[in-house]
């Protein structure tokens, strides 16, 4: 929930999350298809709250970042899980839709990537309003959570993924899931797979692949 990237390939386009979490929390279980509004919906579950940081469907993607434009003061109750949030989208007819008349009161701020017909949306809530922008699908992007890295930092893992796209003279989903598994390994607190004091780790690391005919669901248990 605090690292994604978004690559259009030359085929496909490609998704990659990194969730970053305490290593007391109960480990989620690997993606599976539910069965959601009468919709198929395969994802990750936090079997905390029930929802998921990463869900897909045969027309949309939605990946969640914990934190909206900058740090939140954390409160402690809130409304409703933000990963249920996720899953209210991706079980919707039109997750945009969705998304204007959705009530988010009470509801810890949070970003989210939405992959939607070939069409790319980052969507906040920062605890006051909603924002929708829509991206450029033919370029490349990548997201940190504020929560867990300043604005320094974000622009700084930005740039080390920017001069990673230039260096490869074609990308595919392999290289993608090296960049986020093995980029500034030995910085532990802001590398892309994080160790902070054996208490908050990169424990997983999911990737979509979407094509026109086929979507693959990859996913690795860093604890495992």
């Amino acid at each position: 929930m605090c690292t994604v990237s978004f690559v259009p390939l030359k085929d496909s386009y490609c998704i990659t999350s990194n969730r970053d979490e305490s290593i007391l929390r109960e480990r989620a279980i690997p993606p599976t298809k539910y069965i959601i509004n009468n919709k198929e919906v395969y994802f990750p579950k936090d079997p905390k709250a029930g929802g998921t940081w990463f869900a897909h469907n045969n027309k949309s993607s939605i990946v969640l970042l914990n934190g909206a434009r900058e740090k939140h003061i954390h409160k402690s109750n809130y409304r409703k899980s933000r990963g249920l949030i996720v899953l209210d989208l991706i079980s919707s007819v039109n997750p945009i839709q969705e998304w204007d008349s959705i009530d988010l009161d009470n509801i810890e701020p949070f970003t989210i990537v939405l992959f939607c017909e070939e069409k790319l949306f980052q969507l906040q809530w920062d605890e006051i309003e909603k924002n929708c922008i829509e991206l450029d699908a033919n370029k490349n992007h990548i997201w940190s959570s504020s929560t867990l890295y300043k604005k320094e930092k974000r622009e700084e893992r930005a740039a080390w993924f920017q001069d990673f796209m230039l260096s490869e003279n074609e990308m595919n989903s392999q290289k993608l899931l090296n960049f986020h598994q093995f980029t500034e390994s030995d910085n532990k607190n802001f590398g892309l797979q994080i160790n902070r004091n054996n208490i908050l780790k990169t424990i997983s690391i999911t990737q979509c692949i979407i094509s026109k005919n086929n979507i693959t669901f990859n996913y690795i248990d860093l604890l495992d």
